[in-house]
């Protein structure tokens, strides 16, 4: 008569399949801190998959799982055929926003507070664009002021909040930029009608104009009073229009 298995065994294939997981997510990250070493360089191939097995010394299983994580977190994907291998990719940055935003909404973020946040983060986004700023950029942000009034002039909307993406990306910190994109989608203007967009579209571009005009000219302070006027006008219009 058979004995029954001992349970360590019985439990085995849970066990080898929940450490299958936990090694992909270690050669993941492996490689992942390896791509961050080469200067996260899209495109290039890394290596092909029989190159990367005997490389980390790791199981086609375990392998094929981690490159599952990178391909789903956007860090590389395994291209298949002649000169195919693992590939650096570019990261989705709008699925970190997405997400982002979501979380936000679940955790009930006011509209107040979206705007606090937005408030600290932009004032100095507006005075390190000012302190920083160069041919370059004053370029850019006076060809995003023009394509925002082609947008308003074609009956589009009021404003957008490109000026304001523009502005945190002269700052040269890549992380202001991801945190300003993320409260810029919970702040969507609503629905108005024609009228109301014609002088919501005036009020707008004098705004950001008059930023534009004090970062260009590189006075901080003024280009901080400008945007924190500017938000505050924005705010009430926005709790005035009925949004939370």
């Amino acid at each position: 008569m058979s004995q029954p298995a001992p349970a360590h065994q019985a439990g085995a294939p849970e066990d080898r399949s929940e450490s299958t997981g936990k090694m992909a997510e270690r050669l993941a990250r492996k490689i992942e801190d390896r791509i961050i070493a080469m200067g996260w360089p899209v495109g290039t191939v890394i290596g092909s998959e029989p190159q990367l097995l005997s490389e980390y010394g790791t199981s086609r299983a375990v392998f094929r799982e981690a490159v599952r994580i990178l391909e789903h977190h956007a860090i590389a994907r395994m291209r298949r055929g002649p000169g195919g291998g693992l590939v650096v990719t570019e990261p989705d940055t709008s699925s970190v926003v997405r997400a982002a935003a979501l979380n936000l909404k679940y955790n009930n973020a006011s509209l107040g507070d979206i705007f606090d946040a937005r408030s600290t983060l932009e004032l100095k986004c507006a005075e390190l664009a000012a302190q920083r700023i160069d041919e370059d950029g004053i370029h850019r942000l006076r060809d995003t002021l023009s394509r925002e009034a082609e947008i308003q002039q074609a009956g589009g909307l009021p404003g957008s909040h490109d000026i304001h993406l523009v502005i945190a990306e002269l700052t040269g910190n890549p992380a202001m930029r991801l945190f300003l994109e993320v409260l810029t989608k919970l702040t969507l203007p609503p629905r108005q009608s024609p009228a109301e967009v014609r002088e919501r579209s005036r009020a707008v571009r004098h705004a950001h104009e008059h930023i534009v005009e004090a970062i260009v000219s590189g006075d901080a302070a003024l280009a901080r009073h400008r945007m924190q006027t500017h938000l505050i006008a924005m705010k009430d219009y926005y709790i005035e229009t009925g949004q939370r």
